[in-house]
């Protein structure tokens, strides 16, 4: 029922968007041949004329068009006919091709102020995290932290804590021998290691059962991360140098020694790795009984597990009365908004690879998942935030798109006249394709991602 439900947001927004379009052309008196529900691919499910308009339901719902008498090559008009969309004006044409994406942004405003109303309440997107529970084996470093049951987690490694997966985050990057290690890091051993067993270059093999002196260990440097990251808005990219399988056995026999006798296969280089790759602390500090207090380091274990249950509490801020309905509304599409330019720029820029990228059957499955488990307030936030996503993207200047007719549409005002129909057409059509490629990879990363249990 949940995906259900999702599946119908979704329509609304399709239908939302048409209508922008529709009632724009209908406000201007222009002349609309078709609109349909869903795209013409496939059989058409049912059609009736109304007047001039004809409405058509296609069997492939996932979409939606208004047509126009230009785009009906069988409706014999004359060129110089203001049924024509192309002989408006270039105002009135711009105001109807951008109607659509206007009527995605009211529709998701109004989503949000009715939830707000409704509801009472908007999520601000920040939890209070709570330890709940010490499970670590009684030998682990969280128990000489000083950490107890119901402290809550409020720093990390100096950066704030305000989502669960910000402390997952810094646990995993922080477990013992993870096989990675900075190269600064790996410099200042081979120093130490050079400074007591000076007859041996970097990377001179040393002969077999030759003892060689090592250096006290210590930690690896805490990892240090950004707002970003920590919220999952983007991805880590860990620049450090990575062991090789033998330098990984190696490590393995250094740990907590004061001496090695060489095998004949080691250098003093691999040593150094080896005894870089080490612990690394994650420094917090927990509120307690209102004082905010330091622990001692926690070190993590080699499968990046620290020994605590969690319990997490989402800050939620009160809509009571008219105007924090509208100023939290307001506040929570700005946010949004940001954050879908973000990861626009993102994606543009290369930093979220190619199968990263979702389309309409993973938001149907995500968008159920959360009306089933946070409740329909939950999900008409979300189904708001794809009508601002189907905003942005619509209005990319690409052809094919809302902003490409937009595009074509400042060409033809800076020119003086329209590009040719021939060039419209092989460009539209080239994008189109385009954008039908981009449909097929994502809906085989969100097929993929459904059978490995990604979503």
């Amino acid at each position: 029922m949940s995906i259900i439900i999702m599946i119908l947001l979704l329509s609304v927004l399709i239908l939302v968007h048409e209508a922008g379009h529709f009632l724009a052309a209908k406000m201007f008196k222009m002349r609309v041949a078709r609109f349909g529900f869903g795209l013409p691919i496939g059989p058409t499910l049912w059609r009736k004329q109304f007047g001039d308009l004809e409405v058509l339901v296609h069997a492939f719902l996932l979409g939606g068009y208004v047509a126009f008498p230009d785009d009906d090559k069988e409706l014999d008009l004359p060129a110089d006919s203001p049924d024509r969309f192309m002989n408006r004006p270039i105002y009135q044409r711009l105001v109807v091709v951008s109607a659509g994406v206007f009527a995605n942004v009211v529709c998701a405003f109004v989503f949000v102020v009715l939830t707000a109303f409704l509801w009472g309440q908007m999520p601000s997107g920040n939890y209070n995290i709570f330890v709940n529970d010490i499970v670590a084996p009684k030998e682990e470093s969280i128990w000489q932290s000083g950490l107890q049951k119901g402290d809550r987690i409020v720093e990390i490694n100096g950066s704030k804590i305000t989502t669960p997966n910000a402390v997952i985050t810094y646990v995993q990057l922080s477990k013992e021998f993870d096989g990675k290690v900075e190269e600064s890091e790996v410099n200042s051993n081979y120093d130490k290691l050079k400074a007591i067993n000076p007859a041996f270059t970097r990377d001179e093999i040393i002969p077999k059962d030759v003892i060689i002196k090592l250096p006290a260990q210590t930690p690896e440097a805490a990892v240090s991360l950004n707002d970003n990251v920590l919220k999952g808005y983007e991805k880590y990219k860990d620049t450090r140098l990575n062991l090789n399988d033998a330098q990984k056995s190696l490590r393995e026999k250094v740990k907590n020694k004061s001496y090695i006798v060489s095998d004949g296969v080691f250098t003093l280089n691999d040593l150094a790795y080896a005894l870089t790759d080490n612990v690394r602390p994650v420094n917090m500090v927990v509120e307690r009984g209102g004082k905010m207090i330091t622990l001692n380091p926690i070190y993590p274990n080699s499968k990046g597990v620290m020994g605590i249950q969690m319990t997490v509490r989402e800050v939620v801020i009160p809509t009571k009365g008219f105007k924090a309905v509208m100023l939290t509304s307001c506040k929570y599409l700005y946010e949004q908004t940001a954050l879908l330019l973000f990861g626009l720029y993102q994606i543009f820029a290369g930093k979220i690879p190619v199968s990263d990228l979702h389309g309409i059957i993973a938001i149907t499955k995500v968008g159920g998942d959360v009306i089933n488990s946070s409740g329909i307030f939950s999900g008409l936030l979300l189904t708001a935030i794809i009508s601002l996503d189907l905003a942005i993207v619509n209005f990319l200047p690409i052809p094919a798109l809302d902003g490409g007719h937009v595009l074509f549409l400042i060409i033809e005002k800076i020119r003086g006249k329209r590009l040719s129909e021939e060039t419209v057409d092989k460009i539209g059509t080239f994008c189109f394709l385009l954008l039908i490629a981009l449909m097929i990879l994502v809906c085989f990363n969100d097929i993929y991602a459904l059978i490995t249990q990604k979503l």
